[in-house]
């Protein structure tokens, strides 16, 4: 790309150009006025501050060969050399002095605090022995890897699948499975990929532009949007700074959206604002329609007095009384909507998804008018993810794995998107399994997820989890409960693929270690990135492999053959190999682009850090599909099959490939909600939500609590060793609005007590009339605590104490806030702020959506004055009552199998696939196909 001066004549650039990045040369602003040059080798590398993967540039000291600095790359297709402050506070991360430099072995007790340095060689060789004896002895479901964030592209399913596991957990439903699921049931794929730029009106429910997914990324192409003329709504009970930028701010009441939605879609269908010539060739309305009418002919115009009919009630009068949101208003952006026709952008990722019971219907809600109005996958609308994501491939692929580990995918869950993760103390407490070696990765279970003092006491029981490593760089609240401690590298210290859906378009990029590839640009060679990187600090992909040949010393497992070289038989396995081939052979027109600056395609991103393979990605539903003999076709819908399996759909004549559904159409009706239980779910609906009106005790002064909403300077757990942002964002008050705040007596800064049904916090408050009335909200990803002076980051952990009460109840108490230390750092001197935030999350029992399997994160709560007593900070929890919340909610699901005894619907996809025949849980059974089309009428 073209780099841009700041203003013509002017001498200056935005960005150092590229063939001076080798050396470039800057005045050090810490000598100034002296002029003293610094000699920089500028690195290009990723953010893993967020799941945005944004572009950075290290710029490496090249006399001291230390970074310096991060900056955006200018080369990175997603964000343009722009970052968030997350991007430059990478450089606290890396030079944070409290980080873990070396491995580190437990001695005594679990959590009591003692470690001892330990050798790598001690690490692989106890873990992979430990590993090896499980598969020997039969016992594969008891190793689990447990991520959080992932920061790269498919490595993980291919290393667990060549161990011959499903072992694969993820953060996944404590984060968007059921906006995620409501977009599967539509079309197959599970996000959205909104073209902001190109977008007549934009709808954004929660805070997406300030904080929310691939915000950076997204914020920059909203902001295009309005500069073209889009206009903004954005639907969030908070008046988020999105929200305070937005033309249209619908703050509705927590659960309510779906009603919202639905409103809408009937205005636009009322008042013939619909593309219905759209809706009649892309929906399966026929399956709709014989599912109504068995026998009855098809006919389109019936469906669509049917489709106004079944939301006959959602009028904007209903959608005003549920939602507090004038009517007037709800109309007037339902017509917008209906203006935009092709060109309506929408994203729902957290918020009201994963907020609420049964918010999967709101994606589903939401999607429908992405449908009516012709929007889907077209410039200026929203397209599917998979269509703007790369995802690499290898050269050699292992099978499924025939395993099905029910510690994950349990019966009572049959739809779930994906892993019950949050569950997984639940069900070891009632004796479901037990884990052998257990790693978590990017992950902080006990702070993050609900109910963290049950994670907490499965963690510490060695019957229940024989070894635990937590592979993190710095110290966490799970980590102190490990059995290892392995400092693996920051953002800048690995190597991973990433590539996001944020634009119209498809990119992947390469994070590597700046410090690695800067050495090796001068001249030095290394065999593995610790020895370029500080301590002993590994890489992931190392370690895996590393592990992965201890674990097959001799090969007879048939693991080892997996991670051996590509280019040299029988050697093994490095990270050159394996980026080199997928570079080379994986990403088209990289090679061709690469030999164009006469260079090869892995040394073509070492040097530019990122790619654009694609742009003007549309339309990829009407792909043609080449028909082989013998293939079907049914008549009534047009379904082709070959095999037994759905290869494409027959649209005006022609086989195309439609969508990834049973149907190869868009969804309006999903007979799969129907075949597993769920018929009253076939379309898309409004499920009145757990913390609803209806459900609220008014005589114990029951209010909804918000605890979803994050800051766009903080970055989950993740932020703690960030000295900028904790500086800048370091309290979460309970937002509420002055009418609540009066009737309480409470003032901004008091100190209040929040109860919830496990349980309490106290926390201060902050009044506001930027929320709405009823409702309270409380930032997450604040709260840190450590139990050990040396086992936290002291620039946003308090020290707490925290005891067992009789009764199976915990109380955590703030010892100390936070304020100066000494460290090689002498900013730590500095700390002027004593706050660190309070940690709600532990007071939240477990709310497991029945059918997506999300943790419904909102929260019945009564507010009140702090009683003698307490102190900011204070948590009480009673885990014998949240294991009994996990039953009553464990009784709301509709247990599978499903058709033909099947665990899961086979379309449904699921991360590390098993083997098919996993699938079914009666081997002797045959597996029909969860889609039965409809039948032509009877002549």
């Amino acid at each position: 790309m073209t780099l841009d001066r700041l203003s013509p004549g002017s001498g200056l650039q935005a960005f150092p150009p590229p063939e001076k990045w080798d050396e470039w040369r800057e005045y050090d602003p810490k000598q100034w006025p002296r002029r003293v040059e610094k000699r920089y080798m500028l690195v290009p590398t990723i953010c893993f501050n967020c799941e945005a993967a944004c572009g950075l540039l290290a710029y490496v000291d090249k006399d001291a060969l230390r970074v310096r600095k991060f900056e955006g790359n200018p080369l990175h297709p997603a964000s343009r050399g722009r970052n968030c402050a997350k991007g430059p506070a990478t450089i606290n991360q890396i030079h944070d002095p409290e980080r873990i430099l070396h491995p580190l072995r437990r001695e005594g007790r679990r959590g009591e605090g003692r470690w001892r340095r330990a050798s790598w060689d001690e690490v692989l060789d106890e873990i992979g022995g430990r590993i090896r004896a499980a598969f020997r002895e039969g016992r594969r479901n008891e190793i689990m890897y447990h991520v959080g964030r992932p920061g790269h592209e498919r490595t993980m399913d291919r290393i667990l699948k060549a161990w011959g596991i499903d072992g694969h957990n993820s953060h996944t439903n404590v984060c968007s499975s059921s906006a995620r699921l409501g977009y599967a049931l539509w079309s197959g794929y599970d996000r959205p990929s909104p073209d902001h730029a190109n977008a007549r009106f934009i709808l954004l429910l929660s805070s997406h532009l300030e904080a929310g997914h691939y915000f950076n990324p997204h914020a920059q192409r909203i902001v295009e949007g309005k500069l073209a003329g889009a206009k903004l709504a954005v639907m969030d009970p908070r008046l988020s700074n999105t929200a305070s930028v937005a033309d249209y701010w619908l703050p509705t009441y927590p659960g309510s959206e779906a009603a919202v939605l639905l409103a809408m879609a009937k205005v636009i269908l009322d008042e013939g604002r619909a593309d219905l010539a759209y809706l009649e060739r892309w929906t399966n309305w026929r399956h709709f329609m014989a599912d109504r009418h068995p026998g009855d002919e098809l006919r389109f115009d019936s469906f669509v007095v049917e489709l106004k009919e079944h939301y006959r009630e959602f009028t904007p009068e209903m959608a005003e009384a549920e939602s507090g949101v004038p009517r007037e208003k709800i109309v007037e952006v339902a017509r917008l909507i209906g203006a935009a026709r092709g060109a309506f952008a929408s994203h729902v990722w957290r918020g009201s998804a994963s907020g609420n019971l049964g918010g999967w219907q709101v994606s589903r809600a939401l999607q429908l008018l992405t449908v009516l109005t012709a929007s889907v996958g077209t410039p200026g609308g929203t397209s599917p993810h998979g269509w703007n994501k790369y995802k690499p491939v290898f050269w050699e692929e292992p099978s499924g794995q025939k395993q099905w580990n029910e510690l994950l995918f349990p019966k009572e869950w049959p739809l779930s998107h994906y892993e019950m993760s949050f569950l997984l103390p639940h069900f070891l407490k009632e004796g479901r399994g037990k884990l052998d070696v257990y790693f978590t990765r990017v992950y902080n279970p006990v702070w993050t997820n609900p109910d963290g003092l049950t994670w907490l006491e499965v963690l510490k029981d060695e019957a229940l989890v024989g070894l635990h490593a937590a592979l993190t760089p710095t110290w966490n609240e799970t980590a102190v409960f490990a059995d290892y401690v392995l400092p693996m590298g920051m953002a800048s210290e690995r190597h991973d693929i990433q590539s996001q859906e944020t634009q119209d378009g498809r990119w992947v990029s390469f994070r590597q270690p700046v410090l690695r590839a800067a050495r090796e640009r001068m001249g030095e060679s290394f065999r593995f990135t610790y020895e370029a990187n500080p301590g002993e600090v590994w890489e992931e992909d190392e370690f895996w492999i590393e592990l992965s040949w201890r674990i097959d010393p001799d090969g007879a497992l048939g693991i080892r053959r997996w991670f051996e070289s590509p280019f040299r038989p029988g050697e093994k396995l490095t990270v050159a190999d394996y980026y080199r081939w997928i570079f080379e052979n994986a990403v088209p027109g990289l090679p061709a682009a690469a030999a164009a600056q006469g260079l090869a395609p892995l040394d073509y991103m070492r040097r530019h850090g990122a790619f654009l393979v694609a742009t003007g990605v549309h339309g990829l539903q009407e792909s043609p599909v080449a028909v082989p003999a013998g293939a079907a076709k049914d008549p009534v819908t047009g379904l082709v099959t070959a095999a037994g399996k759905a290869i494409g759909v027959e649209i005006d004549g022609k086989v195309v490939t439609g969508w990834p559904t049973p149907s190869r159409r868009l969804e309006v009706f999903s007979p799969t909600m129907k075949e597993w239980g769920w018929p009253e779910e076939a379309l898309p609906g409004y499920i009145r939500s757990h913390v609803h009106r209806s459900a609220l005790d008014a005589a114990k002064g029951e209010m909804v609590l918000i605890p979803t909403f994050r800051l766009p300077t903080l970055i989950h757990t993740r932020s703690g060793n960030a000295k900028y942002l904790n500086e800048i964002s370091h309290r979460n008050p309970v937002w509420i609005h002055t009418t609540d705040a009066r009737r309480l007596g409470l003032r901004t800064g008091d100190l209040a007590r929040v109860t919830t049904e496990i349980g309490y916090f106290v926390n201060r408050v902050w009044v506001t009339e930027a929320i709405a009335p009823g409702v309270v909200a409380c930032s997450h990803h604040m709260g840190r605590w450590r139990l050990h002076e040396a086992e936290g980051s002291r620039w946003a952990a308090a020290r707490v104490s925290l005891q067992q009460t009789p009764g199976g109840g915990w109380r955590m108490r703030q010892l100390d806030g936070l304020g100066p230390f000494a460290s090689a750092d002498p900013d730590s001197r500095r700390i002027w702020w004593s706050d660190g935030g309070v940690h709600q999350n532990l007071t939240f029992a477990v709310h497991p959506d029945p059918v997506s399997g999300m943790h419904c994160w909102h929260q019945k709560v009564v507010v009140s004055r702090g009683e003698p007593g307490d102190r900011y900070g204070d948590v009480f929890v009673d885990t014998q009552r949240s294991m009994e919340v996990y039953r009553e909610w464990l009784g709301k699901t509709r247990p599978g199998p499903g058709p033909g005894g099947l665990r899961r619907p086979l379309w449904l996809d699921r991360p590390l696939r098993p083997a098919e025949e996993m699938f079914v849980i009666k081997q002797g059974g045959a597996a029909s196909h969860p889609l039965e089309p409809p039948r032509a009428p009877a002549k």
